[in-house]
């Protein structure tokens, strides 16, 4: 036994892990002294606690002794290993598994480096600090320069800050299904360039032409760039709706990009169904 590992019970489980979870990662080992993978995973995953100095505690629960927890947790089979964080479970698996598949179970629970900084980076950013916040998220990047959530986090923020250059260059290595955050920054990209342009003069020139899609898709990238996303989406459909051909048909793609923009729910939904209409 040792500061990082612990036997538990059915009285203070909710203490032990639930509670704890809240500050760390618990990982439960259920197991029962009968059992011979359970003999071999044990030693397994205290070395590990020990290894990692803490950011987990293992809490091990002798599931004979404790049936109604393992019922309540749906152990069907020893040695089952479920991690709770927040007061929740989170992963499981089960079976002695091999030492280095053991800590790739725990890498996932465990924020690295990377994500602690990450971790200051948003306080800071919620502070009003998007200096202090782009110097975490520049460590970070040192420390894992693969990591796309820290090349997504300072991207977003360099669009905050009216940076669309910077944040051109690092959204330009991030593939759109990386994560689903990429095709929604660069989508946002997109419009930033509309801001400045004189919606009246936009406006005049449809009043004189009402084909003048050149003018109605300028207004468009306008008003979506103003946050009138559904204003903006009337006018792609409008472009649709008379001249889907119109420069390559800019006028769906454009649409698409303001989907990416919104991401799920109802009002991107509807429109979906408003598109799919103007395509028939």
């Amino acid at each position: 036994m040792s500061e990082h590992a612990l036997d538990v019970g059915l009285a203070d489980f909710t203490q032990r892990v639930l509670e704890e979870s809240k500050r760390r990662p618990v990982v439960v080992d259920f197991w029962a002294p009968w059992c011979g993978p359970c003999k071999s995973l044990k030693p397994v995953l205290e070395k590990l606690a020990a290894e990692y100095g803490g950011k987990f505690l293992l809490a091990k629960v002798n599931s004979d002794e404790n049936q109604e927890l393992a019922a309540r947790y749906g152990v069907r089979g020893i040695p089952s290993v479920k991690a709770f964080v927040d007061g929740q479970q989170v992963d499981e698996f089960s079976g002695a598994l091999p030492e280095g598949e053991v800590r790739a179970f725990l890498d996932r629970l465990v924020p690295s480096p990377a994500e602690a900084l990450r971790g200051e980076a948003a306080e800071a950013r919620a502070r009003g600090d998007s200096a202090a916040a782009l110097e975490h998220l520049a460590e970070a990047s040192r420390l894992d320069p693969a990591h796309l959530g820290v090349r997504l986090d300072a991207a977003e923020i360099m669009l905050d800050l009216g940076e669309a250059d910077e944040a051109t260059r690092l959204l330009a290595s991030v593939p759109d299904d990386a994560d689903p955050r990429a095709a929604q920054l660069k989508a946002r990209l997109q419009f930033t360039g509309a801001a400045g342009v004189d919606e009246s003069a936009l406006r005049a020139r449809l009043a004189t032409n009402e084909n003048d899609h050149g003018a109605r898709l300028k207004l468009a990238n306008l008003l979506v760039a103003a946050g009138q996303y559904e204003a903006g989406m009337d006018a792609l459909l409008e472009i649709v709706r008379r001249d889907r051909s119109f420069e390559d048909d800019v006028g769906r793609k454009t649409l698409l990009s303001v989907f990416n923009l919104l991401g799920p729910g109802e009002r991107v939904s509807r429109y979906r169904r408003l598109l799919a209409s103007a395509l028939n």
